[in-house]
């Protein structure tokens, strides 16, 4: 599992994401509960509570895990939120639109018949098409998942 933590988490960090926060996303992705304690993520990881902390804080801010007591205890665990990666695309979708808009007022500012404003024009054109193919491509996943084999197994 650790190969695959560390894998995983050296590409999520060529993305962008930051490094700590990557492994710890990988590693509650490998975990078969999909939480784990501060604890258990700093031992699993061989790191301090404290860089956990800072991870967790930053994946909590970007809805990919949440926190949760544990019951008749103070100690918290983090669990990874089912569909992520689906959610973090409709989160994705929202910034687009808004990138796209940015862009149509720098095209006002700049003037749309120079070369910066037909650059952004571009970038516009080309970030509503996104948009456009991603809202057709997250509505095909959602029908794929309500077939019964789109199904996710048991406990996913």
């Amino acid at each position: 599992m650790a190969a695959f933590v560390e894998r995983f988490a050296a590409d999520l960090t060529e993305a962008g994401m930051q490094r700590m926060a990557a492994r710890v996303f990988a590693c509650l992705l490998a975990a078969d509960e999909g939480a784990l304690s501060s604890t258990e993520l700093a031992a699993r990881l061989r790191v301090s509570p404290a860089a956990v902390s800072g991870a967790v804080r930053y994946l909590a801010q970007v809805h990919l895990v949440s926190r949760e007591r544990e019951p008749g205890s103070r100690r918290e665990r983090y669990r990874l939120h089912d569909n992520a990666w689906y959610a973090a695309m409709l989160r994705r979708d929202t910034m687009i639109g808004r990138w796209a808009d940015t862009m149509t007022s720098g095209i006002a500012a700049v003037g749309e018949s120079t070369r910066a404003g037909r650059r952004m024009a571009e970038t516009a054109e080309f970030l509503l098409f996104l948009r456009t193919e991603l809202d057709a491509l997250m509505e095909r996943w959602r029908s794929r998942r309500a077939e019964p084999s789109g199904a996710p197994p048991d406990g996913a």
